[in-house]
């Protein structure tokens, strides 16, 4: 498939690569299917990728692995809210975390209260709220990103 992107200009995707939730994303549920993109020139460095619109090209959020800022981040989510991505287990299982980078990226944080839930094997995801007072929707991370690449 081919699409024509705002960040990354026009990209190829294989079909096997898509990802599907059934039920949207968080404010988007019209928005069903999307391509994991990773891009250092368009990332902040720290493994960050662009979960990218295959209906919007205009739409791409920066994603990233919650476990390179929160190490011990293991949110309980009801198996009810994870039916759809079928036999979820540890070795197929992908958790990301959105990343919002303000124009002062002093105020960079993640969400880790809204993690998104893949199953690599099958490709269907879903996004969740995490319940409970735990995890932060808005959770700085970067002093932790620059201490990272100091290598502290």
């Amino acid at each position: 498939m081919r699409v024509n992107t705002k960040i990354f200009g026009e990209v190829d995707i294989a079909d096997d690569k898509l990802i599907h939730f059934a039920g949207g994303i968080i404010g988007f549920p019209e928005l069903t299917t999307f391509a994991l993109i990773h891009d250092e020139e368009k990332g902040v460095g720290a493994g960050i990728r662009w979960l990218q619109s295959m209906q919007e090209p205009a739409f791409a959020m920066p994603v990233m692995d919650p476990l390179n800022v929160a190490p011990g981040y293991n949110p309980q989510i009801e198996d009810e809210l994870l039916k759809d991505l079928e036999d979820l287990n540890e070795d197929n299982l992908l958790v990301l975390v959105t990343v919002t980078v303000p124009s002062d990226l002093t105020k960079m944080t993640v969400n880790l209260k809204g993690p998104i839930v893949i199953n690599a094997q099958t490709r269907r995801a879903c996004q969740v709220i995490v319940e409970g007072d735990e995890y932060a929707v808005k959770y700085p991370i970067y002093d932790i990103l620059k201490a990272g690449k100091a290598g502290e």
